[in-house]
């Protein structure tokens, strides 16, 4: 059965539908950085997907070719995630996605190293005839955060984030996002196969304490 890591890691990839505060430690993704309206069927978006995956399942499919990695172990590629700001830096805002910045990112197994990595790059480039060039391998450490699963559509997603800021506020934190902890989110459903009422996404925000 092949490692997965929605299963393995259900305190970052299930939370319930109340907030919880949790400590995350650091992880390695594969990351294409970008900017504007994901649902601009001609924009950066779409394109960086199309990268990630590529990298990805060349990497999942590493043991069928001549690189072999140590440690390796089969594994269900992981979700599809997305960091998100304004243009300014500043938080997310819902109401003008076109000033959107973005890094989208599927996380990475341990034992994927950069060398691994960049063989993953030049390999998917060839492959699938498609400029991987773009991909990075980016670690990154949230550390102290508040998470929440958000049913439904991407644009109501202010109602569950308010939660999340009361129940921050009165269990003695504040939100910390700022131009280097940003939003976060995990996209578990799939949105060309289910409707918008169907989809879940865990949001998860960076916190500190009130001094």
């Amino acid at each position: 059965m092949p490692f997965d890591f929605k299963k393995e890691y259900k305190e970052y990839y299930m939370p319930k539908n109340k907030p919880q505060i949790i400590e995350i430690p650091p992880m390695n993704y594969i990351a294409v950085r970008g900017k504007g309206d994901p649902n601009d069927e001609n924009g950066e978006y779409k394109k960086a997907i199309e990268v990630l995956y590529a990298v990805a399942y060349t990497l999942k499919m590493s043991y069928k070719t001549d690189h072999k990695i140590d440690g390796f172990f089969e594994y269900v590629v992981p979700p599809l995630e997305g960091f998100w700001k304004s243009e300014n830096d500043g938080a997310f805002d819902y109401a003008d996605k076109s000033e959107l910045k973005w890094i989208s990112v599927i996380r990475l197994p341990d034992f994927v190293t950069k060398k691994d990595f960049q063989w993953a790059v030049e390999t998917a480039s060839k492959k699938k005839k498609l400029d991987c060039s773009t991909a990075e391998f980016l670690t990154v450490n949230e550390g102290l955060c508040v998470q929440i699963m958000h049913n439904g559509s991407y644009d109501d997603e202010p109602a569950t984030v308010e939660i999340m800021d009361e129940f921050i506020a009165e269990n003695g934190y504040q939100n910390n996002i700022s131009s280097e902890r940003l939003h976060h989110e995990i996209y578990l459903s799939d949105p060309r196969k289910a409707p918008p009422e169907k989809w879940k996404t865990v949001i998860r925000h960076p916190i500190r304490k009130c001094e």
